[in-house]
């Protein structure tokens, strides 16, 4: 699987970094900081050493030869922590299946939340398609 491999249309290349970076935005036509916040912005990343936080500067190695993938429905709200490679093309793959489960509504969102924007989340089920029968009145 290459870079080139398309991406769910949903899924916009936010960049792509010489080192293997790379960064993708969800939907960013809708999160666009006008009706939802910018932070709110769904975004993939896969990275070469772990990231520790989100918009800031992170080294691009750690020490290590793993590469990450992870999924950001806010700063501080991730989608099961971080998923660990030790091969950029693994990473790859998990990137491509993770935002293809995500635009198909496979993705319980509303797990990762302690307290959630509700209408946030609520956005986020219409527009994967998610009925969000699971979600409290």
């Amino acid at each position: 699987m290459s870079d080139s491999t398309a991406f769910p249309d949903a899924w916009t290349v936010w960049s792509r970094e010489e080192d293997g970076r790379l960064v993708l935005a969800y939907r960013p036509d809708i999160f666009d900081g006008d009706a939802f916040p910018a932070a709110c912005l769904p975004t993939l990343y896969l990275t070469h050493g772990k990231r520790t936080r989100r918009p800031g500067t992170n080294p691009t190695t750690t020490g290590s030869d793993d590469w990450f993938v992870t999924l950001y429905l806010e700063p501080e709200v991730t989608l099961e922590g971080a998923r660990r490679f030790s091969s950029r093309t693994a990473a790859l793959e998990c990137c491509h299946d993770l935002a293809r489960s995500f635009d198909d509504g496979e993705v319980d969102f509303r797990g990762c939340y302690q307290v959630p924007r509700e209408r946030y989340v609520q956005k986020l089920d219409d527009l994967t398609g998610d009925s969000g029968s699971e979600s409290e009145e």
